[in-house]
């Protein structure tokens, strides 16, 4: 083993240790990853840079604009209203399930999501139907509808980039096609059998609940006539209300160390846990309240306040912030009243929690500052709602130009990358999309995490180490046949992508795959194949695709949920792909 390996596979396993700890983003993860390989010279300043400037890279930026152009003009809501007026469960399911996947294979996983999920959340509510029926296979039909195409995810571009670089002949926009609709087939078939049987039945939410079936972590403020003055914080909540947990005593901004032990005092804030009717009732009963930041929100009551939820969507500018730090009552004009995560471990006051994707926000709120979240990429207002109104003309400009970019690109006319860009260039000069709208809709996270582990993949392939990597693993399994060596490599991509990034897994296997390919003197694609199939449909955990984590929170699932339906589904896929992919794509050229 040369020094030059023996460095990479240090920078290798440090990275891939903090992708999983989930400690820090995987952007910054991916920047401190191309940091290392600078600093320890295993890649040139040209190939370190060459990610920012890899056709992947400005794809996946220019699609996201694209996306937006459909997002914005309203032709997503068209769609996703068409949907909401099926009253049959077991249709609204099918049709759902079909329409997203068709979507997805287009334009941005996540946009397609997000539009759809409150929609379909207030169709459910509408025909008495439970919305935890319904969020899981809107998410991983998303997923298997983005592998239909060379555009469908990021991953299948990052895949299509790494091949180009290192001397292989790529895909063109419709190379996956054929396999992947089967994939849409066998994936929307299995869901309607999972949907019934396997899937959580966790009831239909009243026409006043937003939808949510969460648990919320809840401030309130102990005014001078409260009935919990002078109890012990253990003694403090009835008998009588359900599931109500006092969590922390904050006194002077400070939480205090023993809750339970601590006698409450006028002006103290209480941190409580549990379902939104039951704080309420405790509430009341101890005659607490929620503190009212922002008072001259007060002003808006000629418009009516109401509840409401929105959800922290993936790349929004909220990540890693708090309330208090984007001062969120005054920006948006809403109170927050309560937040849900999956892991509630929030122990300190609510404005000094950083907000995390997924999050879920209770909202007190005049109903034209629902307008303004609506209109906010970063949020997902949950539950019934007006649509934003249609613009037949943008709509249709929008859905021109995209398939324009698809129809030239498909024919060879173009590469994707021109084509992305001419695209782009044409929704702003058609004003379609405001420039700042076009910033805002690129998610920037994805775009330095392709560009921070696209170098990673360069120094794998100049060190040998990942030459090292194909050689071990053929010495295992390579006597079994290529058939046997495909699968170990989709099943590793699979591993890797339930609990990293699929975008890094993918960098990370994509050199190996191409090395094992080489030491065989097989062709390459059905490899790469393998990785970004493998990659793009993650469904065994809600923290493996970030569209899992956005219906994870508004479904009320539990993790064990994502286990029981996505496990099945990702071993049907992988028993397809070892099948399939050797036909369509052969190991001999």
């Amino acid at each position: 083993m040369t020094p030059d390996m023996l460095l990479t596979f240090l920078v290798l396993a440090g990275a891939v240790a903090l992708f999983v700890s989930e400690k820090m983003p995987p952007e910054v993860v991916a920047m401190l990853t191309l940091a290392a390989l600078l600093t320890l010279r295993l890649v040139s300043t040209e190939e370190a840079l060459s990610g920012f400037s890899s056709p992947a890279t400005v794809t996946v930026a220019a699609m996201f604009v694209l996306s937006a152009g459909l997002q914005h003009s309203g032709s997503l809501n068209r769609l996703g209203e068409a949907i909401a007026r099926i009253r049959w469960g077991w249709l609204l399911a099918l049709v759902m399930m079909l329409l997203t996947a068709a979507v997805s294979a287009f334009i941005n996983n996540t946009a397609a999501v997000a539009v759809f999920l409150p929609l379909i959340i207030a169709a459910a509510v509408a025909n008495n139907l439970p919305p935890s029926k319904f969020l899981i296979p809107l998410s991983y039909a998303a997923q298997f509808g983005g592998v239909c195409t060379l555009i469908g995810t990021s991953t299948n571009l990052l895949v299509d980039s790494m091949a180009r670089q290192a001397g292989h002949e790529g895909f063109t926009i419709f190379e996956f096609s054929r396999l992947g609709l089967v994939f849409v087939v066998a994936g929307t078939l299995y869901l309607m059998f999972a949907r019934r049987f396997l899937l959580p039945d966790l009831g239909v939410p009243q026409r006043a609940d937003s939808g949510h079936a969460g648990r919320y972590v809840v401030e309130l403020l102990v005014p001078d006539r409260s009935g919990a003055i002078g109890k012990r914080g253990a003694e403090l909540l009835p008998h009588d209300i359900g599931d109500v947990v006092l969590l922390e005593i904050i006194r002077a901004r400070s939480v205090l160390p023993s809750p339970r032990g601590t006698d409450i005092e006028a002006g103290d804030r209480l941190l409580v846990r549990g379902s939104w009717p039951d704080i309420e009732a405790a509430r009341r009963k101890l005659r607490l309240a929620h503190d009212n930041v922002a008072t001259d929100l007060e002003d808006d009551v000629e418009d009516g306040r109401v509840y409401a939820e929105a959800m922290v969507a993936p790349g929004s500018h909220l990540v890693g912030l708090s309330l208090a730090d984007v001062r969120f009552a005054h920006v948006y004009r809403a109170r927050v009243q309560g937040l849900h995560r999956h892991r509630l471990s929030i122990r300190q006051p609510l404005d000094q929690v950083p907000l995390a994707v997924g999050d879920v926000l209770l909202l007190d709120a005049p109903e034209s500052a629902l307008d303004l979240m609506r209109a906010d990429p970063g949020l997902v207002v949950m539950g019934e709602r007006e649509q934003t109104r249609t613009s037949i003309r943008r709509s249709l400009l929008a859905l021109g130009i995209l398939t324009a970019v698809v129809a030239v690109a498909g024919a060879g006319l173009m590469s994707i990358v021109a084509a992305a860009i001419i695209g782009c260039c044409m929704l702003l000069l058609l004003r379609v999309l405001k420039p700042e709208e076009a910033y805002a809709a690129i998610d920037w996270r994805v775009v330095l995490l392709l560009a921070g582990v696209l170098p990673l993949g360069i120094a794998l392939q100049n060190s040998g180490a990942a030459a090292l990597i194909a050689d071990v693993s053929i010495g295992l399994v390579g006597g079994l046949g290529p058939v046997a060596t495909l699968a170990v490599i989709y099943v590793m991509t699979s591993l890797l992508t339930e609990i990293m990034s699929n975008n890094a897994s993918a960098a990370l296997v994509v050199p190996i795959a191409i090395a094992t390919a080489e030491s065989l003197g097989l062709d390459s694609k059905p490899f790469l194949v393998a990785v970004a199939f493998s990659a793009s449909t993650s469904f065994a955990t809600p923290i493996s695709y970030q569209t899992n984590t956005m219906v994870y929170a508004a479904g009320g699932y539990r993790f064990r949920d994502f286990v029981k339906v996505g496990l099945p589904l990702n071993l049907i896929f992988i028993v397809l792909a070892i099948v399939l992919i050797p036909r369509h794509f052969p190991f001999h050229a």
